[in-house]
């Protein structure tokens, strides 16, 4: 038996209808967000809390009550997922942007000093700092492999298409 809904949910705008219908129906977005359209258009269409909950693939009707009243006082923002629990999150937008920065800029040898690495000399440095034979020559057939393959992938009549066979024009162009 179904609890009396303590919060029910506001009468929705036009807008607020489309736009939840909208999400309802995407394929291209979260399945959560689509979850919580699908529960919101559900009990504003009159249905109980487990029914909206049910429709949506859902257990019970709690979830459907606090999105409910998290849609009366939020409005579509109530869709948005928000963080989950865990740690808190600790960095505020100017570190997240500084990071972002790191993170796109070209590698320098005068700022980074000898952490920069490049294709080439990556076999010298691992094989140097190894006393195992067989790893470093591990490593020098990885590279080696890695090169052959890339050259050979850039041969246009080896170009294939996802199912690995070879397109139409690599397949007229070998002749």
């Amino acid at each position: 038996m179904s609890r009396v809904q303590k919060e029910p949910l506001r009468r929705l705008r036009p807008e607020e209808r489309s736009h939840l219908e909208r999400v309802s129906r995407a394929f291209g977005l979260p399945a959560a967000l689509v979850a919580r359209a699908k529960v919101l258009l559900a009990v504003a269409d009159g249905r109980t809390y487990i029914e909206a909950a049910h429709l949506a693939g859902r257990r019970t009707g709690d979830a459907v009550a606090a999105l409910v009243s998290l849609f009366n006082h939020q409005g579509l923002a109530a869709l948005e997922p928000r963080h989950a629990g865990g740690p808190a999150i600790l960095y505020d937008t100017p570190a997240k942007e500084r990071i972002l920065r790191e993170f796109h800029r070209k590698p320098d040898r005068e700022r980074d000093g000898t952490a920069t690495w490049s294709f080439d000399d990556a076999p010298a440095r691992i094989a140097s700092r190894t006393r195992w034979p067989a790893l470093r020559q591990h490593v020098y057939d990885l590279v080696r492999f890695a090169r052959v393959g890339s050259e050979l992938a850039a041969r246009s009549e080896l170009v294939s298409d996802r199912r690995g066979c070879a397109t139409p024009e690599a397949r007229w162009s070998r002749g």
